[in-house]
């Protein structure tokens, strides 16, 4: 993306903002992921500057986000009890696998496609995705270490409640209270989440010191350890899986923050750029041991408000954190894993779609039991098949509908309530014809799902000779489509019917000449008009050869 200096100052005191709220998100999101503090930082670094510096969203900071890191702390699980020796460097190649699925995404322009993912799929997916988050933050709150899986969580939640740390519970839920309750006026000047960062550290060295609170403990310094890729060929088709989840996350993640940043800013982002952006981003962070990340929408609503409109912004954030990597890393070592899990607690508690939530009851039936469809699926099984599963049924439930009002706007046009859509030669033609002629008209969009309806309501005229298939207002079809035409046409040759075809555009008869669809109709059965048509058939019952 071209860099514009005009804005500089904006722009570098927009990506400082954003930088002090991106610090504490990433430190607690990798110690959350499992792969520790440094890989949270180093994610930030690596997916915000390079996101900025080829994405299609000027405004755009990005980052390791909630839903990425559960993803994450997944991947690294799976793969460290795979392989217990080249885990944890086979989950970064899948960092690295994931940057190029989303690379590849944007140079087969399938940025404006992913965003059509539907809303009861995406919000039952990020609530789950929130759930999670919470669940497994418990064992922090609680002074206890976070668990593996969302099963592990609530099985020992009873156990790490009966045994519970009231120190690290009363550190957890401060920082959640400093957080939601932190006054505007203060807010606008130092963020909530790093407010409750600095107080809840700070709060913990005043405590006993028999507390017994876990902390970061030492985080190294300076450049990071480079992981190349790594994988064995049993696990192929595990990390191949992982990576497409995560670059399919990243993508949607990404893309509806960019979306966001539109609204804010009155412009328009290129989606295919910025999938290519975020996958060079993630590329690299795989590279140097850093977790995923993809658009983060609360560090890009900070930094349009502080006056961020370029790239510069969301790349001065990053270099702000590599600053902090680099030589103040020893400053972050005695925080406590239960003010990071109160500020993840936040974090999992604005994912959930509290609106759609409340609105639940609301929607339809279908709807609704998707959402929790979807919800339970990612909670309690996995992501991909969450989405694929939820993604299978709505769109069945969306054919089923287009269907239904396809097969509604046929119009049998010898009918009388029809008549007014005829003009007067073609209304004398066709009633000349005693019934001998079907006239059925199609409007929109024909889809291969479709043809059932409409053989059944061609099955109901019986006494016709001749039928027309009136397709003037039809404006394309596709291969399956003009196979269901061709099943339709073949059922009414056989019942010893003469069918017609009228009003074909070029593009429809392109896909009818491809099938060889004239041939099976033979000599006169394509028209231009309703007029000639009738016209050609007013005194003929079968002019068939």
């Amino acid at each position: 993306m071209r860099l514009n200096f005009n804005n500089l100052q904006s722009d570098l005191f927009g990506g400082i903002t954003a930088a002090v709220v991106a610090l504490p998100l990433a430190l607690a999101f990798g110690v959350s992921s499992g792969a520790g503090p440094l890989a949270g930082l180093y994610g930030a670094i690596c997916v915000g500057f390079f996101a900025a510096l080829f994405g299609g969203t000027a405004t755009q900071v990005s980052g390791p986000t909630g839903p990425m890191t559960v993803v994450m702390a997944a991947t690294f699980t799976q793969f460290a009890a795979l392989d217990p020796e080249n885990g944890i460097s086979m989950a970064f190649s899948v960092v690295m696998l994931g940057g190029l699925f989303q690379i590849l995404f944007g140079y087969l322009r399938l940025g404006n496609y992913i965003t059509l993912v539907p809303f009861p799929v995406i919000s039952g997916f990020m609530t789950g995705i929130g759930a999670i988050i919470i669940l497994i933050e418990l064992g922090p709150l609680l002074g206890h270490e976070s668990a593996s899986s969302v099963k592990s969580a609530i099985t020992h939640l009873p156990e790490q409640i009966a045994s519970l740390n009231g120190w690290a519970l009363l550190l957890g839920l401060g920082s959640l209270l400093i957080i939601f309750g932190c006054p505007k006026s203060i807010g606008k000047r130092i963020p909530p989440a790093l407010l409750a960062l600095i107080l809840g550290s700070v709060a913990s060295i005043l405590m006993p010191a028999d507390a017994q609170l876990a902390v970061i403990g030492a985080i190294p310094t300076g450049l990071p350890e480079f992981h190349l890729p790594t994988w064995q060929f049993e696990h192929l088709q595990a990390m191949v899986s992982a990576a497409i989840v995560l670059a399919a996350l990243g993508s949607v993640d990404s893309l509806l923050t960019s979306l966001v940043a539109d609204s804010m800013t009155k412009t328009q982002h290129n989606s295919d750029k910025e999938l290519i952006g975020q996958g060079i981003g993630n590329l690299v962070s795989g590279f140097v041991g850093g977790l995923p990340g993809a658009g983060a929408t609360m560090r890009t609503v900070v930094n349009i408000r502080a006056g961020g409109k370029t790239p510069i912004s969301g790349a001065t954030h990053a270099v702000v954190l590599l600053l902090i990597v680099m030589g103040l890393g020893s400053l972050a070592e005695s925080i406590p894993h239960a003010v990071l899990a109160g500020i993840l607690l936040k974090v999992g508690i604005d994912i959930i779609d509290w609106p759609f939530i409340a609105r639940l009851h609301r929607v339809p039936l279908l709807v609704s039991s998707l959402t929790l469809l979807v919800f339970g699926l990612t909670v309690f099984v996995d992501l991909i098949t969450a989405v694929l599963v939820g993604m299978f049924i709505a769109n069945v439930i969306t054919v089923k509908r287009l269907t239904e009002i396809q097969v509604a706007g046929i119009q049998d046009l010898s009918e009388p309530e029809f008549e007014h859509t005829l003009g007067p030669v073609e209304r004398y033609l066709l009633k000349r014809e005693q019934g001998r002629v079907a006239l059925y008209a199609f409007h929109g969009p024909f889809s291969y799902a479709s043809s059932k309806g409409i053989r059944i309501r061609l099955s109901r005229r019986t006494d016709a000779e001749i039928v027309m298939l009136d397709l003037t207002e039809v404006p394309m079809v596709d291969v399956s489509t003009a196979l269901a035409i061709e099943e339709i046409v073949t059922e009414q040759l056989g019942q010893g019917r003469q069918v017609v075809i009228i009003g074909a555009n070029s593009s429809v008869r392109n896909v009818f000449d491809r099938l060889d669809l004239p041939k099976r109709l033979g000599e006169n059965s394509i028209f231009s008009t309703r007029q000639d048509a009738l016209r050609a058939y007013s005194e003929k019952v079968d002019i068939r050869k």
